[in-house]
This record gives C-alpha cells, structure tokens and sequence, in this order.
C-alpha cells in the first residue's frame, strides 16, 4: 500500500510548518489504520493532519464563500468564472467535496481511537484526550457546516474509513439532519468540560488562535443557530463570547487604528479562529505552497481576485458619504481592506485590489508583506456582534434599537457615523440590509458573503427571495442579467452539484436537482 507521511505539527497549529519527525502510516489512499493508534503523540499526530488538511484547502473556502457573493471575482481563471456565473457543472473540480471530507476523516479518526490509546498509553491523561475531542468534534462541526451550506443535502460521516471494508455507499442527509448532526457534535465538546480556552502549551508562540478552543465552539454554534432560524440560541452562544469575563477571551478591539493588525499581525485580541501561516520561521510544505490569502489576492490589475465594480463604489462611498470625510480615515477602506492601483482613490474605482492580506502597515502602499503568509480568519469577535444583531433583526421589531446598537458600534469602529435608521419607522428588510451591508464591508473577502446571501435569501420560507437575486444581479458584472435571474429563481441551484466522481463511485448519491440535466 502506498505511504501516507504525516507531518507531526506541534500540537495541531495551523502553522504551516517545516516537521523533523515524520510517521509513517501505512493505509490506502486517506486511511488511517486501527493498528497505528498507541501512544497519545499518535493522537496529536493525525488531530495536526486535519487541521493542516484545513489549511491545504482555504482556496476553496475562499472561492465557495465569496465568488457567488459577487463582491469579488475572478479576474482569469476560467474555472472559478464558471462557478461566479452560476455555469458550474458537476464535471467541474470546484465542486469537489474530497477536501472537506478528508479533514472530517481525521477527526473521526481521533474520535473513535482516542479513547482505545487513553487505555493503552498510562501518560495519555484523561483531561487530555477531551480536549483532543473537543478540537477535533469542532473539526467535524465546522466541516459538515461548510457542506450543508454549500451543497444542501451531503452525506453525514461519522465513522472514520479505515479499511476497504468500511462502507463507501452513504446516501444523503437532509439539511435538518445534518444541522442536528453539528449541534450536537458542538454540544458534546462543550460537556466534556476540556475545550480550553487558551492554549499556553502551544510549542509556536503567537499561534494561540490556531486550534479551537471553547471561544470556537460557541462562535461555531452561533452561526449554525443563525444558519437553522434559532435565533435565541444564536444570541446565546452570541452573548457566552461577548460577556465572557475569562482573562483570555477573545474581545472586539474598539481602537480603530487596531483593525488592520487584526491581517497585518494575526493571532489578534479579536480572533477567535483562523489559519495560521509562517513561512519565515517555518517553511510551507509544497503541497500547501500558495494557499494563504496573501499569495492570491495581489497588488495587480490583473490579481486573480479583485473587488467588483460594485463593491469598489461600495468600499469607495462609505467614506465619502458616510462622514469619515477623508478617503484615509476609515480604517477598513483604502489601505486598510482595500488598495487602489493610481493610489489617488479616485481615477478608477473598477481596480481596487483587496490589500488586508497583502499589505503589512496600514495607508503605507509600499508596505507589502515579505512573505506570502497572512493568516486566514474564520471566527473573530466583530462576526459574532453581527450575528446577534442579525438574531435581534429577525426575533422583531422589539429588537431593533439593540440590533441599530451593535451594527453602529462596528461602524464606529471604522471612524463611521451611526446608521440613518430610527428603529421605530425601519422596516425589517431595511435593518436585514443595514446589517448584509456592514458584514460585506467589514468581512471582504474572508470568505463570508455568499452565506450571509443565501441566508438572507432562504430564511422565513425565502421571504426575500427576490432581494437575494436582484443584489447578486446588482454586484455580479461578469454574467448576463436574465441568465442571473432565471438561475437564482430555482433555490437548488444556490448550491453546488456533487461532483460527478462523487455520483459515478458512490451508488447511493442522488445528484442536486437543478444539475441532474446540466451538462458541459
């Protein structure tokens, strides 16, 4: 059988990392054998593995979360233009799942044998092996959610494939299932108690938001709540991370000169979880070389993603229009999330180059990162804020000053005056679209959009249906408008086709709806 190599990354950072211990498994393909699993190291092994495999795929993620959304595009590749058109196939690698469903096997890995080395290794302490599950039901968690957000209906793996005589044929799960399915893997790693909420051991110093703490969980379940209409239990695991007390908690950083070290350093007060990278100190393996945010999104007109005609007017016009005044007082719009290529910010709003990744100072263009190795942030604090006056929103009216509270605090933030809304004469598609706004601008490219869209579209039996296609007609100028809009107007074609590898090598599988009939 062919070697699989597993770098021993320490503890399971995101660092991509050179490794001087090296350990041979011994399975076919992605398959982690019953007989390797003996000492607690073994454990720590293959919990790395899933979060370097993490790593490996953030392209994808960044594609999946932001290419429909339309706030982004690709400038030339042909392949990522098929799925910002909504022209996708099942043909196409785009929409490979594999990636997502190699993470989850290493963590059902660690979830089934953790407990077998815990028996065997006497050092392999009990308080130790839970906080391995914790990070690794997180892992399991997060994948399953990208799934359901991106494809509907997936199968649920919960058992890790270790043998050829492991089950390959697994039908699809419905939506509800698979969001039970995360609820209750995140409720599990709350209820042993051991996800921790800092990590002091950590052998990478400045890696301290790499591997998921209880910080991750409740920002996790926040989101899914949000995502399934559980908008109580959103402001609830919302409100765990915003008036937690615990000296190491993750805090929004008010300071508005702050908000670009949030990319510029990484590992910042407000990050809950991201992916690290460090090729200085430790040299990215070939296979994860070009998978930071900063090696793709480049200070060129011709970068392989820049920001749409629309979002540039957009990043362009909250200064302008909104108070700040001076082109350079926002901290999140020219130089901050974006750069623009005469420097002036105003001879050519169609070519701003998306610049949090890129740059390493803030309003100092000649200040480029000298590696290719920002960090890419899944969780921060500003998110979580938002997600709750999202809940707030839809709870009711009742909820609007608080929710007019929280999106005006984010735009302080970023030198903002308040939002024009009094919350006794707004509508709630005026607050849902104030808060879609404040997310677009504040989260550019850090592979949200798309979701927030889709689930501004789908929510309250797809009650803005319509508003959904026409912003996504409004951002999107790369596809032909009636080709948009007769797309979007069938809600399976929000999601991907599985890809047809997928149909072809699993019997059970049944193909997304809205792709059974399309073809190349």
């Amino acid at each position: 059988m062919k070697k699989i190599l597993i770098c021993l990354f320490a503890f399971g950072s995101l660092l991509c990392g050179s490794c001087s211990d090296w350990l041979e498994v011994y399975p076919k393909n992605e398959q982690i054998t019953a007989n390797y699993w003996k000492a607690k190291e073994d454990v720590e092994a293959v919990l790395a593995s899933g979060y370097s495999s993490l790593r490996a795929c953030t392209r994808t993620l960044v594609d999946w979360g932001e290419l429909r959304g339309a706030s982004i595009y690709a400038y030339s590749d042909t392949k990522k233009q098929k799925l910002q058109n909504f022209q996708i196939t099942a043909s196409d690698a785009l929409c490979s799942w594999a990636s997502i469903y190699n993470i989850l096997n290493m963590a059902n890995s660690v979830i089934k044998y953790a407990p077998e080395v815990q028996a065997k290794d006497k050092t392999y302490l009990q308080v130790t092996m839970n906080s391995h599950l914790s990070e690794a039901y997180f892992l399991r968690g997060l994948c399953h959610f990208y799934l359901v957000r991106n494809f509907k209906e997936a199968p649920i793996v919960t058992e890790p494939y270790v043998d050829d005589s492991a089950p390959y044929d697994i039908a699809k799960s419905s939506e509800e299932d698979i969001i039970a399915q995360i609820k209750s893997d995140i409720q599990t790693a709350l209820d042993t108690g051991a996800a921790k909420e800092f990590f002091e051991d950590d052998k990478w110093e400045g890696a301290s938001k790499g591997r998921a703490t209880k910080w991750a969980l409740y920002a996790l379940m926040a989101d899914v709540c949000l995502w399934s209409e559980d908008y109580d239990g959103c402001i609830e695991y919302a409100n765990q991370l915003i008036n937690a007390t615990a000296s190491r908690r993750p805090v929004f950083m008010a300071v508005p000169e702050q908000w670009i070290t949030i990319f510029t350093q990484g590992n910042s007060n407000e990050s809950i979880f991201e992916i690290n990278w460090d090729e200085k100190n430790f040299a990215q393996q070939e296979e994860n070389k070009g998978t930071s945010p900063s090696y793709y999104f480049t200070l060129s007109a011709t970068a392989p993603y820049l920001y749409t005609e629309a979002m540039c007017e957009d990043l362009y016009n909250e200064n302008i229009e909104n108070g700040a005044g001076d082109l350079t007082a926002s901290v999140r719009a020219k130089w901050g999330a974006y750069a623009d290529l005469d420097a002036t910010g105003t001879a050519d709003k169609k070519q701003y180059c998306i610049w949090k990744y890129k740059g390493s100072e803030y309003q100092d263009l000649s200040q480029v990162r000298p590696n290719d190795d920002a960090n890419y942030i899944i969780y921060r604090m500003t998110e979580i804020l938002l997600m709750k006056a999202e809940a707030l929103i839809w709870k009711g009216a009742a909820n609007y000053e608080e929710a007019l509270e929280i999106i005006n605090k984010v735009r302080n933030r970023a030198r903002l005056k308040d939002l024009d809304l009094t919350a006794e004469s707004v509508t709630e598609e005026e607050m849902l679209q104030a808060v879609l706004h404040e997310r677009n601008i504040e989260f550019a490219a850090e592979g949200k959009r798309w979701y927030d869209l889709v689930r501004f579209g789908k929510t309250k039996n797809y009650r803005y249906k319509d508003s959904f296609i026409e912003t996504i007609v409004t951002y999107n100028s790369t596809a032909n408008v009636s080709w948009i809009r007769s797309v979007l107007s069938n809600e399976y074609a929000w999601y991907l086709p599985i890809n047809q590898s997928e149909i072809d090598s699993n019997l059970l599988l049944v193909q997304n709806p809205y792709y059974a009939g399309v073809t190349d």
